[in-house]
């Protein structure tokens, strides 16, 4: 291995096969963690008026964790390469500790805006996690790991926004925020205890470290192919989660609890990502990827054809869900087993990298659907999600190529 992995308390040793248990707290962490991104979006109208936020301004209670979270991809992430893992993941889930408990006691708009940007920057530990689980991983299992940490994380996306409208109901939009501060600060005590450590090789100064993401952004033809078709894929997620809540309130008439639970249908979809990982793991990944945006595609079809009001349509539009999500999950887990194959040595620099374009693409997307839902409904909104499912689908055939051969786990990113 590339790194110094330890069991706190222990002499160093290698990690020959990859514990359950340790598979089963990196996913709890990573689920716990990517769900403070996405916790505020079900709760604008809450936030804002309980603040005395202008209408005009509303928006930034999502778009500032955003904004932070994207922040943090590019210039915390990369930190991986160069800090000991645990004890950066531990500072960051104490700085997200931190900004919670500051979004909790908010009363006024400035501080919680503050608190807004700085839990999206804190979340990124959840970055630095797969990368590290990757490395911890021996080769012929980093494909399972990837996947099945992957699946927390996408498992606490997905469970986020149900759960933050159930707990305001019952309580108010603060213990939303509390909650996950409690919850974390009890992670962050196992995992300080239990997490092995792993130590870089490099000796980088952080300048040079940030520098050389250029190069690999030009310089690692995989890592671009992956970003573009998860870029797409994300897109058309992204499109989808954000104009069907006012397509089940306009047409079929569902409250916010409504709406939760349909929210909580679409979990479903989070078992791509172990099975993904496993695929990946057997050398199918461009197989795979090519059949999952297949897959993303009918769900974008199946949707737009719901959507008319019927308690038939609404089973149709639950069906679309789970399998967008799938689709989705499947292609990002199938991208980050193929850039984590590549140099070992910028694992998380990679991973920030293909994580950036995912970001951005899901925040251009996510301004993209509000406006075609309300300039052409969801006809539009659906016509402009396909389209990037048939560009993720194309681009595999046209840049990859699906009769060519595997590259080995741990060809050269130059190579690949």
């Amino acid at each position: 291995m590339d790194q110094d992995t330890s069991i706190a308390g222990h002499e160093p040793v290698e990690l020959e096969t990859f514990p359950r248990w340790l598979t089963l707290l990196l996913a709890t962490t990573c689920g716990l963690g990517a769900a403070n991104i996405y916790y505020s979006q079900p709760l604008v109208g809450v936030i804002s008026a309980s603040l005395d936020m202008p209408t005009a301004l509303a928006g930034f209670i999502v778009s500032l964790t955003q904004v932070g979270y994207g922040i943090g991809l590019f210039f915390v992430v990369p930190l991986a390469d160069l800090l000991e893992n645990r004890r950066l993941v531990v500072v960051l889930l104490l700085a997200a500790i931190a900004a919670l408990l500051g979004a909790s006691l908010s009363t006024a708009i400035a501080p919680f805006l503050v608190f807004a940007l700085l839990i999206g920057v804190a979340s990124v530990a959840v970055q630095v996690i797969v990368p590290y689980a990757a490395h911890l991983a021996p080769p012929h299992q980093q494909g399972r790991v990837v996947g099945d940490v992957m699946g927390g994380l996408m498992l606490g996306i997905m469970l986020s926004r149900p759960t933050a409208s159930l707990i305001t109901s019952a309580f108010s939009w603060h213990a939303v925020f509390l909650f996950s501060a409690i919850l974390l600060s009890v992670l962050v005590v196992v995992l300080r205890l239990v997490l092995p450590t792993r130590r870089p090789e490099a000796r980088l100064s952080y300048g040079r470290l940030i520098a050389s993401m250029g190069g690999l952004i030009l310089k690692t033809p995989a890592l671009q192919r992956r970003s573009l078709y998860q870029a797409c894929m994300f897109g058309a997620f992204t499109l989808f989660w954000t104009t069907v809540p006012l397509l089940l309130a306009d047409r079929f008439g569902l409250t916010q609890v409504g709406i939760a639970l349909f929210a909580l249908a679409g979990v479903a979809g989070v078992i791509a990502a172990p099975l993904a990982g496993r695929l990946a793991d057997r050398g199918l990944a461009r197989q795979a990827t090519a059949v999952m945006t297949l897959i993303g595609g009918l769900a974008v079809v199946m949707a737009y054809l719901g959507a008319d009001g019927t308690t038939t349509g609404l089973v149709i539009l639950v069906a679309a869900a789970v399998l967008l999500d799938f689709g989705m999950t499947g292609t990002m887990v199938m991208g980050q087993r193929v850039i984590f194959g590549l140099q070992p040595e910028v694992r998380a620099r990679l991973n920030g990298i293909y994580m950036t374009a995912f970001f951005l693409s899901g925040a251009v997307s996510a301004a993209l659907g509000a406006w075609t839902y309300a300039v052409g409904g969801w006809g539009l909104s659906m016509t402009v999600a396909g389209s990037l499912t048939l560009v993720a689908f194309a681009g595999l055939l046209i840049l990859d190529g699906l009769g060519e051969a595997p590259k080995p786990a741990r060809a050269r990113a130059s190579e690949a």
